[in-house]
């Protein structure tokens, strides 16, 4: 008769297994007895899980710690040294950077410190909070910022050149706008009006969106409301009309063209459109990215708010915020490697990236072009 309880099946999983624990084992027996007021009544109903998951998240979440870190201080340290990249829309894309970066160097190490310490929570009961208020403070500041970030790109190419500029000022105020804002609502928890938990396979903490208490659901659906509906509907809004310009303005410069019986319009100002148009394709894909990841997470969220558990296990906790958590990694590298300016940058302070742009040359046609691209 085939092994049924050796590593194979450890690792494959079987009906019925309990992976060495004892039968009738809950997720919880994990947890210290200081921590488990932090544990949902919820969690008790599930066994625990395949340790091979906690192996495997540890290192997904120690490779996504380690290309943030790479990506994000890429961004931070080239705007800091190249004077081109000191612009107004470059001070949201390094607050970006920064709240990505805060992100997972305050949340990877200690997760995957638990994903291979037994996977259970091994801090305090209140670095738990601190943890998770730290995932608030910069999940919320980042949506803050790309709706920001889209809403300049929308006033630039919806209301053309002579509509009102961003300013450093005004790139200022929003970034503070966006810290202000996260602030407020990860700090809240403490004062009592929402609360902090440990969530999913129990190696980390969120938000409790499991309680159906007045005081939890309207934290929580203040949250969803006006952390992620709210900016998702002004990026929404912002890449539609986008979008329409962008067909409009093409329509018009081929129609343009026809009468003129050229091939093509493109010189001076709609130089300058068409690169406005290239950096908000940017944008939006850095965008349609950030709601792949969120968008899960959000609705796990919302559905246990509204008090229906069914399907909220721990596994199908724990995913959506791994892929929340991943938005971290990717935002640095779209800007870095498909922006011109970065890319000249990089080959100029870092030769050794083997990244080798040459210098546009900024006369003729090609200036009014260049002034565009320098406000991304």
């Amino acid at each position: 008769m085939a092994n049924s309880t050796g590593p194979q099946m450890a690792f494959y999983g079987s009906q019925g297994m309990t992976f060495g624990y004892p039968e009738g084992a809950s997720i919880v027996d994990l947890v210290r007895p200081e921590i488990k007021p932090y544990v949902h009544q919820h969690w008790y109903n599930y066994p625990p899980v395949n340790p091979m998951w906690h192996y495997l998240l540890g290192v997904i979440y120690l490779f996504l710690g380690v290309i943030s870190i790479i990506g994000n201080g890429l961004v931070i340290y080239l705007v800091s040294k190249c004077k081109a990249l000191k612009t107004p829309a470059n001070i949201l894309v390094v607050n970006l950077a920064l709240s990505d970066l805060i992100m997972l160097t305050t949340n990877v190490p200690f997760f995957t410190y638990n994903c291979f310490s037994g996977g259970m929570w091994m801090f305090s009961a209140f670095y738990c909070e601190i943890y998770a208020a730290l995932g608030a403070v910069t999940g919320v500041t980042s949506i803050w910022l790309l709706c920001f970030i889209s809403f300049d790109r929308y006033n630039i190419i919806c209301n053309g050149f002579n509509g009102p500029k961003l300013t450093t000022s005004k790139a200022m105020f929003l970034t503070c706008v966006s810290w202000t804002i996260s602030f407020c609502f990860a700090s809240t928890p403490f004062h009592g009006w929402g609360k902090y938990i440990l969530e999913g396979i129990l190696t980390s903490c969120s938000y409790d969106y499991l309680t159906q208490d007045f005081n939890t659901r309207s934290y929580n659906i203040a949250i969803f409301v006006f952390d992620y509906f709210l900016p998702a509907a002004i990026i929404i809004f912002s890449y539609v009309f986008i979008v329409k310009a962008i067909f409009a303005h093409e329509a018009a410069m081929r129609a343009q063209a026809k009468k003129m019986n050229v091939a093509t319009l493109r010189s001076g100002e709609a130089e300058s459109q068409r690169a406005e148009i290239r950096i908000a394709k940017t944008a939006l894909f850095n965008v349609s990215l950030w709601f792949i990841c969120w968008t899960p997470y959000a609705l796990i969220s919302l559905q246990g708010v509204l008090g229906d558990l069914t399907g909220i296990n721990p596994l199908a906790t724990t995913l959506p915020a791994l892929l929340a958590k991943s938005c971290s990694c990717y935002n640095p590298f779209v800007y870095a490697i498909s922006h011109p300016k970065f890319r000249l940058a990089i080959t100029q302070y870092m030769p050794w990236f083997c990244v080798h742009e040459t210098q546009k040359n900024t006369s003729d046609s090609q200036s009014n072009s260049t002034v565009a691209e320098d406000k991304a």
